[in-house]
Order: structure tokens, then sequence, then C-alpha cells
């Protein structure tokens, strides 16, 4: 065969391979389209759900979600359970555009290495990501919970909290600027380095991957959590500003100045909250 053609071999190889990649990235982000429209859709349904069961005032002037406390009949792991559920479905819904991307990569990474059942290791990381997130909405519910109950009993801490919402939404801001933020952020960029050294015990390496992976994305992500707990575990603005926050600050080409950016903007809110809880404005 002569040199032009091989040379024509070799273009038909790549363009096959190629059109392989774009099927498989096509197949891929189309699940991540329906997984990311089922959550949202969930997520809107416990949103309705919550608004439903309305709130308590509270000493302070503001007002609790039921979402912490049993209602009449219910048990707390049946809360916790509830709360749990709602907090996977919210996750997926906020995380999957920011963490799509780098399952893909990890994905294309095992198949560069010449692993077998790609697709299997691959949605095995992502459960157990979710599994990290799922983890940390548990804290959180452990949490909130103690904080009603002790709002419930000692009125001087319930008119405390609107100044705690304050501080919790300075210091998110603070740490969005930080290089604590930054590092964190470098590596969710970075995630697939690491898939010829660690992953070579394909379900538990993959298991072990995502729950790394999660775990740097809840430091990652820990300031940008708090200021949605503050303003409200279930609000839709709430979540859909901070899911456009994490996208941006993760695929943007330069995700650390959106970030900082970011903290900015959540300073300037938390001020804001001072000059109104003063009565300036």
């Amino acid at each position: 065969m002569d040199l032009v053609g091989v040379g024509e071999c070799r273009k038909f190889a790549r363009a096959k391979t190629g059109a392989r990649m774009d099927a498989r990235r096509a197949v891929f982000y189309g699940v991540c389209g329906l997984l990311f429209a089922i959550s949202t859709a969930l997520t809107v349904a416990a949103c309705l759900s919550m608004s439903a069961m309305g709130e308590m005032p509270m000493p302070g002037g503001w007002t609790m979600s039921m979402m912490w406390l049993p209602l009449c009949g219910q048990t707390w792991p049946a809360v916790a359970a509830s709360f749990v559920g709602m907090w996977i479905a919210m996750m997926v819904a906020m995380m999957l555009p920011a963490a799509a991307p780098a399952w893909w990569r990890y994905g294309e990474a095992l198949r560069k290495a010449g692993h077998k059942r790609v697709a299997m290791q691959t949605w095995l990381a992502a459960l157990a990501y979710f599994a990290v997130w799922a983890a940390l909405g548990l804290v959180v519910f452990a949490l909130g919970a103690a904080l009603a109950m002790l709002e419930m009993r000692m009125p001087a801490f319930s008119r405390a909290i609107p100044v705690v919402g304050v501080v919790v939404v300075l210091l998110a801001g603070a740490l969005q600027l930080s290089s604590w933020k930054a590092h964190y952020l470098r590596c969710c960029g970075r995630a697939p380095d690491c898939v010829h050294t660690v992953l070579r015990s394909r379900a538990a390496a993959a298991l072990r991957y995502g729950s790394r992976l999660g775990l740097h994305c809840c430091f990652c992500c820990a300031s940008l959590t708090a200021v949605l707990v503050v303003a409200g575990v279930m609000n839709p603005l709430a979540m859909s500003a901070v899911t456009a926050a994490i996208t941006l600050e993760r695929l943007a080409p330069r995700g650390r100045f959106v970030a900082r950016g970011m903290g900015l903007v959540i300073v300037g809110i938390g001020l804001l909250m001072i000059v109104r809880a003063a009565g300036l404005i």
C-alpha cells in the first residue's frame, strides 16, 4: 500500500473513532439531562410540599420551616429520611451541570487506560459522589433539627438567629475569596488525573474515586451551601442562584475569578442584611 493509501486509512480510522466518541458523549449527556429533569421535577414537588406546610413565626421576627420538626404522627427517623430524600433530589439537580463533565472525562480516561465496563464504573463513581452529598444532608438535618429544638425552647436564642445568619453569610463570602476555596476548585477541575494509579480495582476503585470527588465538591461548595441553608434549603430562587454559581465557577475558563466575584457579591448581601436589620433601609 502506498503512502497515500496509508494516510487515507488513518484519516478514516480517526474519523470513525471521533464518531464513536461523539455517540458516547451524546448518550452520556442525554442520560444526565434525563436525570436532571427528573431531579428538578422532584425538587419542585418538594418545594410545593414544603410551602403547603407553612412556617412557624419565631421570636426575633423570622419564621422557621416545619421541615426540621416532626408533624403529628411522624417520627424523627421518618422526618430525617424525608429531608435526606429531598436533599438528594435537590443536589442531583444542582450539581449535575457542574459534575457531569468531570464524570465524562473520568470515563474517557478509563477507556484510554484500557479499562473494561467503563459505563458501569462511571455511574458507580457518580453514585458514590451523591452518597457523599447524602451524608452531608444527614449532617445538615441533624444540625438543623437541633437548632430548631433550641429555638423553640429558648426565645433568647431564637432572637439571635438573624444575627447568626448574617455572620454565616459574611463568613461564606470570605471563604469564597480564600486560597482554601481556590485549592478545592482546582481539585475538582483536575479530577481524572489519578485514573492510572488509583483506579485499578474496578468497582471498588470507582466508588473510591467518586467519594473522593464528592468530598472535594462538598469542601469546594461549602460557602455556597451555607448561603443556601441560610436563605432556605427549599427556596427555589436561592437554589437556582446557587446552582448557577456552582456551574459558572466550575466550567468558566477562569473559575477562580468567578468564585471571587461571587464572594464579593455574598459579602455585599451580608452587609445589606446588616443595614436592613439596623432599619436604615
